[in-house]
């Protein structure tokens, strides 16, 4: 099988990370909970991944390190910490479900940065223009899980630092791809997956929480510290994590996170972006091939949407599915995303790598998706 569908999860792990997760399951407990040495392991192996994710995305200290069950419950602790009911907040016109649906409950006024496909610019306008006395929170994501629209969050960034507004990133599809410095950036709150360009394992996410924000939990209960008071404790990562923690996962992401360090964001990065621009390419040469992609290479990264002239989207990815192409098609939870690009109507077949997708992989793809198109009516 070609897994081009890293944008949902990547499939593909490097061996360490199922290694470590069967250590942890065999000789760790729950970290926090006990002065044991299966406890203590296991708190050491918690220590480590907040203290290496710390110093990759540019925190002070490992306690802004909250572990979440994936970004989206990240996005929603940042969002409901921030963003009063029916408050103002600004946001990209390709944001994803895990942002708009979180604002619809809280019947929060929302104004859309829109923009064209890959136009940074006028991304920058638009966020100029709609940042402005009274919004409570802009949200911007860092690159579009539709698209692979890199958007430009440090001048967002410094629009909402000169404003006074704080900024929520979502780095779902960036994490690891991208660099991503949360000091520069200034932001309030960050949030990732832990299984997509970390390559940990699923139910693993992570929210970095800029300095002196003190977000509102979604769940309370037990955290090990300050047992006695009846309410979540005011310090970080504590406020944030209630009951037991997935240290499985988190050992896993710990071997995740050293492959991306090992690796090299940037290298990383390079590599997807160079198979995103040779699938762009090849795909436009195909009859009734429609393809989304930048003429500038810089602004898409491993993301790429496509959609043919009188096929269903989704009768298209199932057909490459059947030969064993793995991609996604659809909507992709990002309806406002296709609203702004104008796919709405039909969505898109989305194609997306990692770094473990090869060159080689690229040809037998556009043969099969060739040798479909030329069986229909």
């Amino acid at each position: 099988m070609i897994y081009l569908d890293s944008a949902a999860t990547t499939f593909q792990k490097p061996p360490a990370v199922g290694r470590a997760m069967t250590e942890a399951l065999a000789s760790m407990s729950s970290p926090g909970r006990g002065g044991h040495p299966l406890a203590m392991r296991a708190a050491d192996t918690a220590f480590r991944c907040r203290t290496e994710l710390a110093e990759l995305f540019g925190l002070d200290g490992p306690e802004g390190v909250a572990f979440t069950l994936n970004a989206t419950h990240a996005l929603n602790i940042a969002i409901k910490s921030l963003v009063p009911s029916g408050g103002r907040v600004v946001i990209s016109g390709y944001e994803h479900n895990a942002v708009t649906r979180p604002l619809t409950a809280l019947k929060a006024k929302v104004s859309v940065a829109g923009g064209p496909l890959f136009d940074q610019e006028a991304a920058i306008r638009a966020f100029d223009e709609l940042i402005a006395p009274g919004v409570d929170v802009v949200i911007c994501n860092h690159v579009s899980n539709v698209f692979g629209f890199v958007q430009p969050v440090e001048k967002v960034a410094a629009l909402c630092r000169s404003r006074g507004v704080p900024l929520i990133v979502d780095a779902s599809q960036s994490a690891g791809i991208l660099p991503i410095n949360m000091k520069s950036l200034g932001a309030a709150y960050i949030a990732m997956p832990g299984h997509k360009g970390l390559y940990g394992p699923q139910g693993t996410g992570v929210l970095l929480c800029g300095d002196g924000q003190i977000p509102r939990p979604l769940l309370e209960g037990g955290t090990g510290s300050i047992s006695l008071s009846q309410e979540m404790p005011d310090f970080l990562p504590d406020r944030l994590e209630a009951g037991t923690h997935n240290i499985a996962g988190i050992a896993g992401l710990l071997e995740g996170l050293r492959f991306v360090e090992k690796q090299g964001v940037q290298s990383i990065g390079s590599h997807e972006q160079a198979l995103t621009v040779q699938m762009g390419e090849s795909l436009a040469q195909l009859p009734g091939v429609e393809v989304f992609r930048s003429k500038d290479p810089s602004q898409q990264a491993g993301v790429l949407s496509f959609r043919v002239s009188g096929m269903d989207c989704e009768e298209l990815g199932e057909a490459l599915g059947r030969r064993d192409i793995a991609l996604r098609s659809g909507l992709h939870c990002a309806p406002l995303a296709h609203r702004t690009a104008g796919t709405l109507e039909t969505g898109t077949v989305r194609a997306s790598v990692s770094a473990f997708n090869v060159p080689q992989e690229i040809p037998r793809f556009v043969r099969e998706l060739r040798q479909i198109l030329s069986e229909k009516p």
